[in-house]
């Protein structure tokens, strides 16, 4: 043991300090920031978990002497302390009533890496990902990699000791660590590891007598097998095991100790893979094939059940996921080698000892990716049932022997049935480790859950397996370690952690001394929001109309802490540029899960901290997709402000932004002299403040001629008879950004689709869709205008015209939120199923069956921006398409371009903005100086253009130049429609 009681600042035992004080003594301890708000302990209440317990206070510290400095606060007061990394915890592990600290905000690096050693020494709020990339060039990773292994972090696998899929091969977080710095509940820092390491058993005094006294219980009901996870894993403290005493605090959730450091094993990457696919009847007859197996090696062996399968392909679309073998239940099995025949080969192998017919061995590459995703996907889908109702944790990763799974599956399946319960099980089958999620009614029957999870803990423990293989047992399980383990057994957990923790300050209420599986239910106690409630609110159908059931989707999964970009997901932009919970999609559910209770959270609607949590929010609808829960934000704060503000005054910028397109119709008749009014750099900058925007911002230019006076000819208040060429007709929607700012791109949509073979009609009256009415709360106002656009496009979607979109954020209006705003009219669902972007349009066949071909692309660089709505509601799959089958090398962003409509330019939002677009808009942009610059979105162009001076094309403008003829390009704001495109186009 190195080091030794850190120095007290206070009398330990004193009396519980009250807030204002306790506060005061972490900050004049800590350096890290101190926040005792309650939107701050309404954010971290909760995990990954069922459970809520408000904090006293969240410290966010710096290094590892504020670590150690709120210990001792937490030890001098008697107020808990709880440690937490990525808030992923799904039993409850990582919330507290008194300290929380994050280590995630600062202590996320990784110290060293020795390649020679395969070893790394990380900080404990370290992501795993961060790990996985630091290792990488050396051809090395870090063994067990649960699915939250891009916000995970080392400090909480170590702490559940996590393990993943590849743990059948990399064994657990336990079997990968070599030695741990950390600081226990007396004070003591101090450096575990293994005996060999002058770390172990003999450092701690009294832990020998503990083990001497323990051995036969230790020797016979602990590590039995490799996911016995539940309680405190002393078998590692055995002298034929080292006496290591670094794995046996792996696992204790934060209970004994709290990790100040981490030396972890690294081990080599495999070369090459292949993926087996083999389907079974059901899940338990695939279980039953594991065995057989396990003797190939593999990396790893996951199992799927058709449920969940189904489920995917409703979220995702039937065409967008890869068919499986024949089956009910499939295993999921890697294998590696060398190089790819070898890795082949070894497929093969195994497959042949699959016992099943229905199979297929696929080398890594593009269709096995596809084939994982199922997997992936699933996971994060689980949260619901077939049946489409909201499923908990709890019981969510039980373990059993592999050779037991098949009947252990059996037997759940009518344990499941008995309790009228249903989940779709799906996990780690090479280890016997299963995850599901439960239908257990919280909402209003929570009562039903104790003595389901009482009889599946004696069901697992028949089995001869653990009540967690992998997630620890935190509140939803430490109280029934006694069903699994002996009276012998628990006397030596409450030995165990009083050696380290007498005066029970870590993380209470846990593994001993536990609080019972039933308190602090998160969703019993937030109270229902019905529509009858929020008259004039969205319809949240999907949620059956209430609204705190649609914010506790949020499970807390964390998700939305991840940097998806690199994959084309958005979620969360504000997160990304702030690194800050509140600016999460969790940590804005949160807080309107705690609006929803009432008690931490008061004031309803107009809560302060309600309007604090949402004020960051770009309301880019990219959780809508990206979150597996799906969580849709955006649809949540227009609710809430809609209520706020209802019949009251509102900010500034609701009246100027919110209500845009009524002000930029007055300009269209004066544009020359509204540009003008904002030329001079004073003038504008004052006009800007007085509008609650910001001034470093400019203001888009109005065009001379708004596109609906350059379309007269085509404007008609129906179809037309059909025609003698008996060309299909199609609706071209020019909405209010495309009208005044950009009347270039609907002149350009008329002459592709025109020459597409289409006869465009354009709308005799204004179509406006009610989106900046939307965006800030004003449903009421957005709801007339939906009707009104309803009244007039009526005709023209009663013969069954499809009606083209070109802005992406008005287009996912018509697609989804007239569906929330008008639920009751059929029109709505006709308007919804007729919109279509303009890639989608010419991506279908004709009604003759004949296809359009897009101009040649060939040689061209496109770097293209999908507009955020357009990834959560449309999709950029038929643009994406479009543009490689005309030739174009396409680079496609992921990330928010960050200016979201009136989200970037209202006051307070500049720095995040930016913020935002550096995340990957401006990088792109600066990278490829000479690419075509492709966003259907306006603010997506006017974002690039203001920031980095780079004027962006619409879909309908780039294929309207690819098929002109070569003459001088038009400038910007020109009615010329032809001309070649300039390698780098300069700002207008």
């Amino acid at each position: 043991m190195t080091g030794g009681v850190h120095p007290s600042t206070a009398r330990t035992g004193s009396e519980v300090p009250d807030a204002r004080h306790l506060v005061e003594l972490l900050r004049a301890a800590v350096g890290g920031a101190v926040d005792d708000g309650a939107r701050r302990r309404a954010e971290y209440s909760t995990d990954a978990s069922n459970y809520r317990v408000v904090p006293r206070v969240v410290v966010f510290p710096r290094s590892v002497d504020d670590i150690l400095a709120a210990v001792e606060v937490g030890r001098a007061t008697g107020v808990p302390v709880t440690v937490r990394g990525g808030g992923t915890s799904v039993a409850g592990n990582a919330v507290g009533p008194g300290i929380v600290l994050d280590t995630s905000r600062h202590l996320n690096r990784v110290l060293a890496l020795d390649p020679d050693a395969k070893t790394a020494t990380v900080e404990p709020g370290t992501v795993l990902d961060t790990l996985q990339a630091a290792a990488r060039p050396y051809g090395l990773r870090f063994g067990p990699d649960p699915s939250t292994h891009a916000r995970c972090t080392i400090g909480g696998m170590i702490g559940n000791n996590a393990c993943g899929p590849h743990a059948v091969a990399y064994g657990r977080t336990a079997d990968n660590v070599v030695e741990l710095d950390v600081v226990d509940g007396t004070g003591r820092r101090f450096t575990a590891g293994a005996t060999a390491s002058g770390a172990g058993t003999a450092s701690v005094p009294g832990l020998d007598r503990l083990v001497r006294d323990g051995l036969a219980t230790i020797r016979t009901e602990f590590g039995r097998f490799g996911r016995q996870v539940s309680g405190y894993s002393l078998e590692h403290l055995l002298p034929e095991n080292g006496g290591d005493l670094a794995k046996a605090l792996v696992g204790t959730e934060g209970t004994c100790v709290l990790v100040l450091g981490a030396t972890v094993r690294l081990v080599e990457t495999v070369r090459s893979t292949a993926l087996v696919v083999l389907g079974y009847p059901d899940m338990p007859t695939a279980a039953d094939a594991v065995p057989a197996l396990l003797p190939h090696a593999p990396l790893a062996v996951e199992g799927v059940d058709a449920r969940l399968v189904e489920v995917v392909r409703r979220s995702k679309g039937a065409s967008r996921v890869p068919d499986l073998p024949e089956g009910g239940g499939w295993l999921f099995v890697e294998v590696g080698g060398d190089t790819p025949e070898e890795a082949m080969a070894a497929g093969r192998a195994l497959a042949a000892d699959g016992g099943t017919d229905a199979l297929l061995v696929v080398p890594s590459g593009a269709r096995a990716d596809a084939l994982w995703r199922i997997r992936e996907d699933g996971a994060g889908l689980a949260g619901r049932t077939a049946a489409g109702r909201q499923a908990w944790p709890g019981w969510e990763d039980a373990a059993v022997p592999p050779e037991r799974l098949g009947a252990y599956l059996r037997d759940f399946e009518s344990l499941m049935a008995e309790h009228g319960i249903d989940g779709l099980a799906y996990g780690h089958f090479g280890d016997g480790c299963v995850h599901v999620r439960l239908d257990v009614p919280l909402e209003d029957r929570p009562g039903r859950l104790r003595p389901f999870l009482r009889a599946a803990a004696e069901l697992v423990a028949g089995h001869g397996g653990s009540l967690s293989g992998e997630h620890g047992d935190g509140r939803a399980r430490s109280e029934l370690l006694p069903v699994m383990y002996s009276p012998e057994a628990i006397s030596l957990f409450e030995r165990f952690k009083a050696l380290f923790d007498p005066a029970d300050v870590l993380n209470p209420g846990v593994l001993v001394r536990p609080r019972a599986v039933d308190e602090d239910l998160r969703r019993p106690a937030a109270h229902p929001l019905p529509l009858s409630r929020r008259p004039g609110g969205m319809a949240l159908a999907h949620d059956d109309g209430d609204l705190t059931r649609a914010v506790h989707r949020c499970v807390g999964l964390g998700k939305c802490r991840a940097d998806l970009t690199a994959a084309g997901g958005v979620m969360c932009p504000s997160y990304l540029a702030t690194r800050d919970e509140r600016d999460s999609t969790r940590g804005r559910a949160r807080v309107l899960q705690e609006m929803a209770n009432g008690s931490l959270v008061s004031g309803g609607f107009r809560a302060p901290e309600v309007l604090d949590v949402l004020d960051l929010c770009l309301s880019c609808k990219a959780c809508g997709r990206d979150c597996p829960a799906g969580v849709d934000m955006a649809t949540y704060k227009s609710e809430v402000l809609h209520h706020a503000y209802r019949g009251r005054p509102r900010p500034v910028t609701h009246y100027v932004l919110g209500r845009l397109p009524l002000w930029a119709r007055l300009a269209e008749r004066v544009p020359r002299l509204v540009n003008a009014l904002f030329g001079p750099r004073a003038l504008r900058r004052l006009l800007l403040r007085a509008g609650g925007m910001d001034p470093r911002r400019d203001v888009p230019r109005f065009a001379d001629e708004p596109f609906r006076r350059w379309a007269r000819p085509l404007a008609v208040d129906r179809p037309p008879a059909p025609a003698p060429d008996d060309r299909p007709g199609v609706v071209l929607w020019a909405d209010s950004f495309t009208d005044a700012f950009s009347p270039d791109a609907a002149r350009a949509a008329v002459e592709v689709l025109t020459d597409a073979g289409y006869r465009v009609h354009v709308p005799a009256k204004p179509v406006c869709c009610g989106l900046t009415w939307i965006s800030t709360g004003q449903l009421d106002g957005a709801r007339r205008r939906l009707r009104a656009m309803l009244d007039t496009l009526a005709p023209f979607l009663e013969a069954g015209l499809p009606v083209v979109g070109l802005e992406p954020s008005c287009t996912a209006v018509a697609r989804r939120d007239v569906l929330e705003l008008l639920p009751d009219d059929p029109r709505a669902r006709a308007l919804a199923e007729a919109t279509c972007t303009l890639a989608e349009l010419l991506s279908r066949p004709r009604p003759d069956g004949t296809r359009w071909r897009p101009p040649s692309l060939a040689g061209l660089r496109v770097v293209a921006q999908p507009h955020c709505h357009h990834h959560a509601v449309m999709g950029y799959d038929a643009d994406a398409a479009l543009l490689r089958a005309a030739g174009a090398e396409l680079d496609v962003l992921g990330g928010c371009c960050g200016l979201a409509g009136n989200f970037g330019m209202e006051r307070g939002h500049y720095e995040v903005s930016v913020a935002v677009a550096e995340n990957a808009l401006l990088p792109a942009l600066r990278a490829a100086p000479d690419a075509v610059f492709l966003a259907d979105g306006f603010s997506c162009r006017t974002q690039a253009e203001q920031l980095a001076g780079r004027r962006g094309l619409h879909l309908a403008e780039l294929l309207r130049l690819s098929a002109a003829p070569a003459t001088p390009a038009a400038s910007p704001g020109s009615p010329d429609t032809g001309g070649t495109f300039p390698s780098a186009p300069p700002v207008g």
